[in-house]
């Protein structure tokens, strides 16, 4: 049962990345990434690795995403000629 947990997982996370690399939105891909980054770290914890899973979702999920997404706001910013970048 949990190797078709993690199978299934797997498989959503082959179609979250390729949804990142053929979206035509920034953000899209972002989303997906952090995404992809969560199901990572629920396989953890299914494989009894709770300090890994702990570490890959605060990391690798939120505050990666959260980096990205600031640097995807002031690069629009920038890119429209606010000052405030």
């Amino acid at each position: 049962m949990i190797n078709l947990a993690i199978i299934i997982m797997g498989i959503l996370m082959i179609i979250a990345a390729i949804y990142a690399f053929r979206t035509e939105k920034l953000i899209n891909s972002i989303i997906a990434s952090g995404v992809i980054s969560l199901i990572v770290s629920v396989i953890f914890l299914i494989l009894a690795a709770p300090d890994v899973a702990m570490t890959e979702a605060s990391i690798g999920s939120a505050l990666t995403t959260i980096v990205f997404l600031y640097a995807l706001v002031k690069i629009k910013a920038k890119l429209n000629g606010g000052d405030d970048a």
